[in-house]
């Protein structure tokens, strides 16, 4: 069962939870994969979650960014922070207050932590549970929308949720490399997947919070269900219009860009403060360290769309397009490649 105290947890292959012998299984990490509400992750993971959902307490005030990992969350995360924040910190690269931006020394992943990791990392980025600030709590999650706790989902609260998809050809490329990246630390000490035998864990849904396409359809059904509290947005859309969709999220978070701050650039400063290239050169992203022994520079590889060109066999790419062909038939969506 959960633990109260927080401090007791440790990251290792420890755990308090019981697991039927035999019914982990190998996958795209390097400890033992478990299912829990039908989705995979590390028994770990999973005691974690397990107090998430019973213990957090959404405030209506909440904005909640939602994904698959390796789907552009840092990104989002970095999006978000500065349009939620841009009366407190300019964006302007000519502004005298430029400097002082969080964003130039602090990683996006410290100022808008995964809620469901603060059990287990407990130095990084604490939240703080019981008070509401101004102008609100922006928090991280790749649980899947059923698992959410309830006090997220219900409609008596007016929290939003913002959840960025990526098609699946180019997250799995992600995955798989930050996976081999992650099989280095200590912590996990696992021998390198082949691309090969990767794909294979990604087509049977074996991934952290996977597999993909429930992760996926659960956001996007409760998005076209209630579009007032999930707000769906493509990966590929947002680096395609960055303008168009940022005003879009602005006005989903109920901090709209006047038109005087158009006629300003903001909206533009944000985009480029925010940009891949940018964030991925600064010196907190380049040197600095998440999670104690992981390097920040692990989250910026590329950032582009259809770098999966450079890896996937003409086969893999049809077996990947069937199965999405396949499990989101009769939901409306679509990738684009």
């Amino acid at each position: 069962m959960p633990t109260s105290d927080a401090n007791s947890l440790r990251v290792d292959r420890e755990t308090s939870l019981d697991f039927p012998k035999g019914s982990g299984r190998r996958g795209l990490v390097g400890d033992l994969l478990y299912q829990y509400q039908g989705f995979w992750c590390f028994a770990k993971g999973i005691e974690s979650i397990k107090d998430f959902q019973q213990n957090f307490k959404a405030l209506d005030t909440d904005l909640v960014i939602a994904s698959v990992p390796k789907s552009g969350t840092i990104w989002l995360k970095a999006l978000a922070f500065a349009i939620v924040n841009r009366s407190r910190y300019s964006c302007s690269s000519t502004s005298k207050n430029y400097l002082h931006h969080p964003l130039l020394t602090v990683s996006p992943h410290e100022l808008v932590p995964f809620i469901e990791l603060k059990h287990i990392f407990t130095a990084n980025s604490p939240i703080d549970e019981t008070t509401n600030g101004s102008p609100g709590r922006i928090i991280a999650t790749h649980v899947p929308c059923p698992s959410l706790p309830e006090s997220i989902k219900t409609s008596t609260v007016n929290c939003k949720i913002i959840y960025l998809c990526r098609n699946p050809r180019d997250t799995f490329i992600s995955l798989w490399l930050l996976t081999n990246k992650l099989r280095e630390l200590p912590a996990i000490a696992g021998p390198s997947l082949s691309i090969e035998e990767a794909f294979e864990f990604f087509c049977d849904g074996a991934a952290v919070f996977g597999p993909f396409w429930d992760h996926v359809l659960g956001y996007w059904k409760e998005s076209l269900k209630n579009p007032h509290k999930v707000f769906f947005i493509m990966y590929e859309d947002l680096k395609k219009e960055p303008k168009v969709h940022l005003k879009r999220l602005a006005e989903f978070m109920g901090c709209s860009f006047s038109l005087e701050e158009e006629k300003q650039g903001v909206i533009d400063d944000i985009s480029s403060l925010c940009s891949f290239d940018h964030m991925k050169n600064l010196d907190v992203n380049k040197n600095g360290t998440w999670l104690r022994s992981m390097g920040n520079k692990v989250n910026f590889r590329k950032g582009e769309v259809g770098d999966w060109k450079n890896y996937l066999t003409p086969q893999m790419v049809k077996r990947l397009d069937s199965l999405m062909e396949e499990k989101l038939k009769g939901s409306g969506l679509v990738f684009q490649h």
